[in-house]
Parts: structure tokens; sequence; C-alpha cells
């Protein structure tokens, strides 16, 4: 004989199920570190990449980031350059609001920036 699932304990299965699978990818992506990245607060010529203490990021290892970029100026973006001709383009011009972004860094020299102001507006950091 046939034995038929009753369309609510279905529901609770599925549920279930979707619940268990986002909760492990939320706990994979919380295992990358989180970098802040901030330009133009209050439409200042400022741009800044910390690690979670706070602290300037100058030196980090190898490995999967999380960066959030809070990128508070029209005026500003942010993007980033890496070893081998890598790089990203975070935020825009006129483009004001936070983005994330996970990536890997490989070793190497680095350098956030705003293009249009990049002469005064960078920060070098190395990964090993």
């Amino acid at each position: 004989m046939k034995r038929i699932v009753p369309s609510t304990a279905l529901a609770l299965i599925v549920a279930a199920a979707t619940a268990a699978l986002a909760l492990g990818a939320g706990s994979q992506a919380a295992k990358h570190p989180t970098l802040a990245g901030t330009v133009g607060k209050n439409d200042a010529y400022k741009i800044s990449l910390t690690a979670s203490n706070g602290k300037a990021a100058k030196t980090l290892k190898a490995g999967t980031y999380t960066f959030v970029i809070h990128d508070d100026s029209a005026l500003h973006n942010y993007e980033l350059d890496g070893p081998h001709g890598k790089s990203w383009t975070f935020t825009s011009v006129p483009f004001k609001g936070t983005k994330t972004v996970t990536l890997k860094l490989a070793a190497g020299a680095y350098k956030a920036y705003c293009e249009p102001h990049e002469s005064v507006m960078f920060q070098h950091f190395t990964v090993k």
C-alpha cells in the first residue's frame, strides 16, 4: 500500500530542508574575515580599508575575505588593484551606499583607491 504524505507535512519538510541549507551557507560566509572599506565620508577626500579590529589593513594573510565597502559620497568611488594585473571596481561615481563582495586574495601588493582622485586617495597593503 502506498503512503501519501499530507501536503502540510511535506511543506514542513521542505521548509526545514531549506532552512538547514540557508544556515549552512550563512555559516560558510561567516568564516571569512571581514574588511571594511570607507570612502568619502562627509564628502572628504579620504579612503580607508580596516580589519575587524578597526586598524588599517597593512599586512594580511592570503585567503578569502569579505569586503564591506561604504561609499558615502557621490564624488568618489572605491577600487582595488592587486598583483598580476587584477583589479576590482566595488563602486562607481555617483553611487552612494554599501556593497559587500567576497574575494580570494593572493600574495602580493594591493592598492585601494578612488579612481578620480587617486593621487591623494589611496591605501597600500600587502598580502603574504
